[in-house]
Formats: structure tokens, sequence, C-alpha cells
């Protein structure tokens, strides 16, 4: 009985990981597959506690490993290797297909930064997301240097403002050449938050354009893979800055006829108009009030939420999947139960939502019901998604130390379905788990499987697990922000008081068990959905 137990379970494993993959390949066929990651912007004065708040959803099969790198200081004439091909190793130390394209001077001095695939947050609080817009193919140069992440690399090795870090990024654009798709980084410091967008120039052309707007404060803005900045009023410099071909280029490319007023996205974007579903859905939650129209051509660029947003009401948002929406893709996911009274007699049908409806089901589900019966899934593409690598929500607060004012709220796998883990800007190690990625194959040793496991299973049976699981995320949200608090008190006294070495092994100790934590549930999680779905439904 045992052996037949034990191989029923294998046959499941087996099968669970045949459906990942699976998943992963409808998704990278899916036309929508394109439209991977969202950043969501706070700026200071829309938030509850005076943070700001920049983020990152990470969609796509990418490297899933992260380290801290550390600050070093260098000689003069000393240069620094700029790479293509990292964002999907499998180790921080695997460089097959890893390409050095150059060389750039080195600065002085770089700082700690937070290492994810595409880098993050550094010592000095200044924090960086990103969403691929693609933008239109004849502006792509492939013989440009930069990629994006290794942009966001330097300038989280040599800045502490925002406002500098587009300023170098422009200036190595300009030298040495952009070479990727439309990308847009969302760049904060402890003050204030920019959307920066950047576009190659065509074939021919070293160098790149690039526009950056600042979230103005007060307000909430978001990228989800389409160009948003519109018409740039460059003489306000405290809220626009860009590259000095940015109206010239696009006559030159002809994308602009220089009499129509000048839209970034219009010129460079690609797209009919600037937003889909995302964006209106996410501006729309936090402003109600404004009865922002999703059919409309065009929507604000940021918002003024009607109340004061925390960074819990972004980690919510990141689960969002439109459910009691009319975006719900579980909505005609319906079955019929009888009803019986106290004699046990039936006395008619209950309609229910089917146990096994989930808003992550893959091109063939969908169009399995639908060929049962037409229009049964409208897809849309929602903010927590299955093939999400990892994300992070990063929150940057003025009134405490450095090392403790930056925080990344860190998951791994679906933000629809997985905890989130407090990491932060002074942190100088990370749990060992953290250097191996689970992209490639499945491993036990990658930090990204101990919640992925769980997370699957759990999707089998959604309507019915669901609960238990969010539960359990936010118990482990509330410990997070509540612990964070009373260990921060103590992480400032240690600071002030000169013992930065006992601060510093305190909140790396302080990850390292709470990940611990988050594992163990997430495992005991998995082994109650193996016992509930191992011999079948």
């Amino acid at each position: 009985m045992k052996k037949q137990l034990s191989f029923l379970i294998m046959l499941l494993i087996s099968s669970m990981m045949s459906m990942h993959a699976q998943s992963i390949f409808d998704q990278v066929n899916d036309p929508y597959f394109g439209e991977s990651c969202t950043s969501i912007m706070v700026s200071k004065g829309a938030t509850v506690d005076g943070s700001v708040i920049t983020s990152h959803t990470c969609d796509g099969r990418y490297r899933t490993w992260l380290t801290v790198e550390k600050g070093q200081t260098f000689k003069n004439d000393t240069t620094t290797p700029i790479f293509k091909g990292k964002l999907k190793t499998e180790t921080p130390w695997d460089m097959r297909k890893v390409q050095q394209v150059g060389t750039i001077p080195q600065a002085k001095q770089t700082y700690n930064f937070l290492n994810t695939a595409y880098p993050c947050l550094n010592e000095k609080q200044l924090a960086i997301g990103e969403t691929t817009f693609v933008g239109p193919k004849e502006l792509v140069n492939e013989k440009g240097m930069f990629l994006i992440e290794e942009l966001e690399r330097i300038a989280l090795e040599r800045c502490s403002t925002a406002r500098d870090a587009i300023k170098l990024i422009g200036e190595l654009i300009e030298e040495y050449g952009y070479g990727d798709w439309g990308e847009c980084i969302t760049i904060a410091d402890k003050y204030e938050v920019w959307q920066m967008e950047i576009v190659g120039e065509g074939p021919d052309q070293i160098g790149g354009i690039w526009a950056a707007q600042r979230i103005p404060d007060g307000h909430v803005g978001v990228s989800a893979n389409i160009s948003r900045i519109g018409i740039l009023n460059l003489k306000d410099k405290d809220h626009f800055m860009a590259s000095k071909n940015v109206f010239s280029a696009a006559k030159k490319l002809g994308r602009w006829d220089g009499k129509k007023p000048f839209k970034f996205w219009k010129a460079y974007g690609d797209v009919e108009k600037p937003f889909k579903i995302r964006e209106y859905f996410i501006l729309n939650a936090l402003a109600p009030s404004l009865n922002i129209d999703f059919e409309a051509d065009e929507i604000p660029f940021s918002v003024k939420p009607d109340k004061k947003v925390s960074v819990q009401d972004i980690m919510a948002l990141y689960r969002e999947t439109y459910e009691g929406t009319e975006y719900d893709m579980t909505q005609n996911l319906l079955v019929t139960k009888k009803k019986y009274n106290d004699k046990k007699e039936e006395i008619g049908v209950d309609t229910l939502k089917s146990k096994i409806a989930n808003p992550w089901l893959g091109r063939n589900e969908r169009n399995l019901y639908n060929a049962l019966k037409d229009e049964t899934i409208e897809f849309q593409r929602t903010v927590a998604v299955s093939w999400c690598s990892y994300s992070e929500i990063i929150q940057l607060r003025d009134w405490l130390p450095d090392a403790i004012g930056g925080i990344a709220w860190f998951s791994f796998d679906n933000p629809g379905q997985s905890p989130r883990i407090p990491i932060y800007s002074g942190a100088t190690e990370l749990p060992e788990s953290f250097n191996f990625c689970g992209q490639k194959r499945y491993r036990e040793d990658a930090a990204i499987w101990q919640y992925r496991k769980a997370n699957k299973l759990a999707t089998l049976e959604w309507q019915s697990t669901k609960k238990g699981l969010l539960d359990e995320v936010a118990y482990l949200e509330e410990k997070g922000q509540t612990e964070t608090k009373e260990l921060e008190i103590r992480l400032e006294k240690l600071l002030k008081a000169g013992k930065k070495k006992e601060a510093q092994d305190l909140l790396n100790k302080y990850t390292k068990d709470f990940t611990g934590a988050t594992m163990l549930r997430w495992k005991e999680l998995e082994e109650k959905y193996w016992a509930r779905f191992g011999l079948g439904f």
C-alpha cells in the first residue's frame, strides 16, 4: 500500500511539474505574454507614513537568484565591464551565454546594492522598478552597449538620488549607446519618484532617446508595459527631464510632424493609447472618485488617491486578479449543486463557482472552456500572474538611517499567492537558497521552489484553498509590519550608538529568520495539499 501511495504521489508530482512547464509554454506563446512586469509608484505625499514607494513584478522566465553586491573603492584609471546575458543565468557564478560587450571607467567608490535580475535597491535608499514597453522595432540598435539591467546596476552602484540616477543613465546612453527595446524604469529616493522611459535611436545611431516625468507629490502612478509619458514641459525642471534629441529624433524618424502637440508615448510608444487594463484598474482602484473611463483615449499620467496609501494597499494591488468585477476570468466557470431539505428530499439546485476555477488558467485550458461554450473566458492580463519570477515593493523612509530606511518587501513566484520577505537597504547577506535560480529546472536548493510547490497545488482547487492560503499571507504580512517596526527601534539605537556591525548582523539575521518562517509554513501547506489532492480530487 505504501509503495502504491508513493508511486501515486510521484506521478502527481510529475504531472504537476509537467503542468507548470506547459503553463509556462502556453504563456510564452500567448500574445499577452509580452505584457510582463508591473510597477506602481507612490509619492511621499500620497503615503500614510510619508514613505516613497516604487515596485516591480519580474513577470517572465527570468533568473530568481539574488545577492547583495558589496560596495568597493577603486584606484584611478580602473574600468568596469558591461555585460549582456545575465537575466537568465542559474547562479551568480553562472557565466554561460554571458557576454562582455565593453568597459566604462569605474567610479572611485560604489555602493552596496540588491542584485536582482533587474537590480532594485542600494544602501543609500535609491530604488528602481522596471517594465518593458517594447516600442517600435526600427528604433532598436543591438550595437548599443547598455541593456536596461546594466544601466540600473551602474546607477545603483554610483547614485544616491533619483535625479542623479536619471542624469547618469542619460549620459551613459548618449556616450555608449542603448541596445535594448523600449523600457521604463521607475526610480525613487527618499523624497521623490520618477518614471523614465527609454528607446533606441535606430540601428545606425549609437545613443538613445529618453524622457523622465516625476510623479507629482501627493500622487500615484503606474507603469505596466505601455509608454505613459505624454506632453513634455521641459521648462518645468522639477517634474520633467529628457534627452537632447527627444524632439529632433522624432521629426527625423518621421514619428512626429512638428505641428501636432508632441507626446512621448505617441512618438515612441508604438501604441494606440497609453494604457490597458492594469493601468486603468490600479489608478481607478486608488482614485474611484475620478470615474476613470476604460474606453477613453487617454487617462491621467498619475492620480491623487482618494485616501492616502499604505504599503499594505500596494501589496493587495499586487495580488489583484479582478475578482468580483466584470473582468474576473472565473465568473463564468460555474457548476450546479443539488439542494436538499432536512428530509433529504431534493428541493432545487444552487449555482456555484467551480472549485477548480482560478484566474491563472493557461491558454490550452482557456481554449478548452471556450470550445465547450463560446466566450466562457475572455482573457484579461491580471496584475498577479502565475509566470512571475519574483516581485518587490520598496519603501524608502527619510526619517530613518539609510541602512534601515529602505526596505524591499520581496516575494518569489506568483505575487497573488506568495508571502513577502523584508530585505533592508543595509543588508549584506541573504539566505543561501537565494543563490540559486529555479527557472531552468526543478531544484530543491532554489528558494522559489519552496513557495511554488504549494502555490501550484493550491491552484488545482483554488476556490477551496484560496482562503486558507491567503490567510497565511495576511498573517505573515501583519507579522512583518509589526515586527519590523519593533526591530527598527532596536536597530536605530544600535546605529546611533555606533554599533554598525551589530545592527548589520541583526538585520541580516532577521531576513534569514523571516524567510525560514515563510518557507516552513509553505512546506506545511504543500504537505496539506498533497494529503488533499495526492489520490485525486
